[in-house]
């Protein structure tokens, strides 16, 4: 965060907006969701930073193998719950410091992040990039979903470290090849803030607000 690092385990046990986290919201992001859809995914897969993993348990829901990490024990005993009462048994989920984990060298195909870039403090994404780097396989893609600059209001009392276009490219083309950044959006169940107007951008059908993002799409090279 901006302004401070949110306890994550405290979100996910809903003691900081009294209710599931916005990001929560039943399913994968679908910008995320439309990158399964259209075949991007390959090989065995990095759900980094995965929360309760609704991302990893559509992707086992399709046939991938996952491995889910987040440093909440919260989130990945839901997520195993949620696994286990699907029938899922290709996900598994691991509590992990994503700047650091080890283990999985050259095993992933893909990597994909949904949402958690902006949340390490700016001085931990290089550790996180090295990591992530380290775990893919040559060839992998990774694929991001990070919140841009302004799509929260500056008195917002948890402000993600957001990004625009050339940050993001800068810190991620340090150890990715950039292929692709476009302008996506990231769905969300806004909480009630008393005194704080409502974030000024389109919902979608479902009602939740569509906030400005871009999703990264990279590779590892093939060496």
């Amino acid at each position: 965060m901006t302004d401070q690092v949110m306890d994550w385990d405290d979100a996910y046990q809903e003691k900081v907006f009294q209710a599931p986290p916005p990001w929560n919201i039943g399913e994968p992001q679908p910008d995320l969701a439309a990158l399964i859809a259209a075949g991007k995914v390959q090989g065995e897969v990095l759900d980094a930073g995965c929360g309760v993993a609704e991302l990893s348990l559509a992707l086992a829901a399709a046939g991938y193998t996952v491995v889910g990490m987040d440093n909440s024990p919260t989130a990945i005993s839901e997520a195993t719950k949620a696994a286990r009462e699907r029938g899922l048994t290709t996900a598994t989920f691991v509590v992990e410091d994503i700047t650091k984990f080890s283990g999985y060298d050259g095993r992933f195909g893909t990597v994909i992040d949904s949402t958690l870039f902006h949340s390490l403090p700016v001085e931990d994404r290089d550790a996180y990039l090295q990591a992530i780097h380290r775990a893919a396989a040559p060839g992998a893609g990774y694929y991001a979903l990070v919140f841009a600059k302004g799509a929260f209001p500056a008195e917002a009392p948890y402000r993600p470290n957001e990004v625009d276009e050339q940050e993001l490219r800068t810190a991620v083309s340090k150890y990715w090849q950039v292929d692709e950044i476009r302008p996506a959006a990231i769905h969300g169940t806004m909480p009630q803030i008393p005194d704080m107007p409502p974030p000024p951008h389109p919902v979608d059908e479902k009602g939740r607000v569509m906030m400005p993002a871009y999703l990264l799409s990279a590779h590892k090279a093939d060496q």
